[in-house]
């Protein structure tokens, strides 16, 4: 065997490792691009934090309901609680970035700014925790969502698969559970006790709400009207 045909074999190996690799890159985007698509027609049966629950799937409680089975106050509360920037960013938003950086040198504890986009993502998608792979991730499929779903497809699927309680999946079931009702005959109030344990929904409880989840409400409560009242909502077509 020639010295030459010794140095190439290596050579030739590392590139068609190469090769591979890139050709699984390409067929793992494509996937997930075509899997992003896909859900801004098809509801999804389950979420990737429903299959993380220690409960048997089968006892979650969860009752998909279109937008139009969901009351304004429950989207409006939603974007008034979790992300006020919804409506305008691209699924980021750099200024509540900043501000909890900036909040966190400061010496205040490391808090998320994650949009309602980037939840849908982590829900859908992922699992929980904060690593620089995982969020990496959650990064490029609330890019794919932005990319192909309308604001209001973002908004109806976070209602259904956001968590309200333990066990409790979207606003139906929630609407169900802790106020014998349907996601459609939601009051503002309602809808603003539902946003107020968003956060932290296996703490903070909508059927025994504490002092603190009570003033989260009502905070949540006079955001909406303002943000009603300065035609924040006028492009949310619910």
């Amino acid at each position: 065997m020639s010295r030459d045909s010794g140095r190439k074999r290596p050579f030739r190996l590392g590139r068609f490792i190469a090769k591979w690799i890139v050709l699984l890159v390409l067929l793992l985007a494509g996937g997930s691009a075509a899997l992003v698509a896909s859900l801004r027609f098809v509801n999804p049966p389950f979420t990737a934090m429903m299959l993380q629950q220690a409960m048997p799937l089968a006892s979650i409680e969860h009752d998909w309901v279109d937008r139009g089975g969901i009351a304004a106050a429950a989207a409006e509360a939603a974007i008034a609680a979790e992300d006020q920037r919804f409506l305008t960013h691209n699924g980021f938003d750099f200024a509540s970035i900043e501000k909890a950086l900036q909040d966190y040198l400061d010496g205040d504890g490391l808090r998320g700014a994650s949009t309602i986009t980037q939840q849908v993502a982590k829900n859908l998608f992922l699992w929980p925790g904060r690593s620089f792979v995982r969020k990496g991730i959650e990064a490029y499929f609330t890019l794919l969502i932005e990319a192909f779903w309308p604001k209001e497809r973002i908004l109806e699927v976070y209602l259904n698969i956001a968590e309200f309680g333990p066990g409790v999946f979207g606003v139906e079931a929630a609407a169900s559970r802790f106020f014998d009702a349907t996601a459609a005959e939601l009051t503002a109030e309602q809808a603003a006790l539902l946003a107020a344990v968003l956060p932290s929904p296996r703490r903070l409880r909508a059927e025994r709400p504490s002092d603190y989840v009570r003033s989260r409400q009502a905070w949540i409560g006079r955001q909406m009207r303002s943000l009603r009242a300065d035609g924040h909502f006028a492009g949310l077509a619910w």
